[in-house]
């Protein structure tokens, strides 16, 4: 806890500096020195304050489920630490080197689905009208901090473990941006929350972040699916009270997910590394030796479904030295107001103006 605090004040000059270009930069765009675009389509984004931990992933795959049903939905992403440049369609084929782990991810959860990757919204869109024209959203992944897009509705993330209100910039903390930049938002999604979230604490989390009257705020929290395995997805598998699970991840935050294992197995340990973490042959090499090393019965191999895109490249050591990977989907649901939720997400689709 100390050594935290002295780190925390070490960094103080660094983060203010970051935090002057961060302002420097918003100033620009307040006063139009940069331009937002804007473009005769629907845009949502979704994004968050902080470096990842707030549950994007599964939020994206919530909207492509939903919306997929009745409009032509397209995904705009980054390609976070893909090794290669410019604008692509996501193809089944790919691997996460080529177009990373979230949008590959997206593209096999749904097949039908239409994901790109481009570093420039700005750029990509033009592009994805013209290759779709029957395309009638376009839904940002991870964008609220690129402003050069200016969508119709901007979704906010925050972690109901640790709300942005009480984060500092990088490196003191996880902010990519001063607290008040959530002005932006139209909505507010507090993620991860726990099942049994009391109207109090609703209420407590709506005054520490000060909606402004143009704002709505939700609530969601994670679920898990079966366990199906890496090599063999047909094979499912549930958790057992008397299982023992090593959990290889990286993500920016394992707290929820650590957590619900504990609650459903008798043991866990975790090999972790940074988020979109690229797995080396080594650090596999170390997996099947802390595996091998357990003296335990019932035991297994647990990754998350995003790890599992950057897993695939080793997919014929996991075969050959018969290691047991198996995968644990996510998927998001509300705490109540879904329905209202989607009713605002509606209205701006049938009442978009181009």
């Amino acid at each position: 806890m100390i050594q935290n605090i002295l780190f925390r004040i070490m960094m103080v000059p660094f983060a203010l500096l970051y935090g002057i270009g961060v302002s420097v930069r918003n100033v620009a765009y307040r006063y139009g020195i940069l331009k937002e675009v804007s473009f005769n389509i629907p845009i949502i984004s979704i994004g968050n304050l902080t470096m990842g931990g707030t549950g994007k992933t599964p939020h994206v795959e919530y909207f492509i489920q939903w919306l997929n049903q009745y409009i032509n939905l397209v995904v705009l992403s980054r390609g976070y630490k893909r090794k290669t440049k410019g604008f692509l369609k996501v193809i089944a084929q790919n691997n996460a080197d080529q177009v990373g782990d979230e949008p590959l991810q997206y593209k096999r959860k749904f097949p039908a689905s239409s994901i790109y990757v481009s570093e420039s919204r700005v750029l990509g869109i033009p592009k994805i009208i013209s290759l779709n024209p029957e395309a009638q959203l376009i839904l940002l992944d991870d964008a609220f901090q690129h402003r050069a897009v200016k969508p119709g509705i901007n979704i906010l993330l925050t972690e109901y473990s640790r709300l942005f209100t009480a984060d500092f910039l990088i490196p003191m903390g996880r902010l990519r941006e001063w607290r008040n930049a959530y002005k932006r938002a139209d909505i507010v999604l507090v993620t991860k929350c726990p099942l049994q979230l009391t109207s109090d604490e609703k209420n407590s989390i709506q005054q520490r972040i000060k909606l402004l009257e143009k704002q709505r705020i939700f609530f969601t929290t994670y679920h898990y699916k079966p366990l199906y395995h890496l090599l063999y997805p047909q094979l499912e598998v549930n958790l057992q009270a008397n299982m023992h699970a090593l959990v290889i991840c990286a993500l920016a935050n394992t707290d929820f997910l650590l957590d619900y294992l504990d609650s459903q197995v008798s043991s866990v340990k975790i090999l972790e590394y940074e988020d979109h973490h690229d797995f080396t042959s080594y650090e596999i090499a170390q997996l099947k030796s802390q595996f091998e090393s357990m003296q335990v019965e019932n035991k297994i191999i647990i990754t998350t479904e995003k790890d599992a895109m950057r897993l695939e490249k080793h997919l014929d050591y996991l075969r050959n030295e018969q290691i047991p990977v198996f995968v644990l989907p996510a998927f998001v649901s509300f705490l109540g107001d879904e329905p209202q939720f989607q009713e605002i997400i509606k209205d701006y689709l049938l009442e978009f103006k181009s």
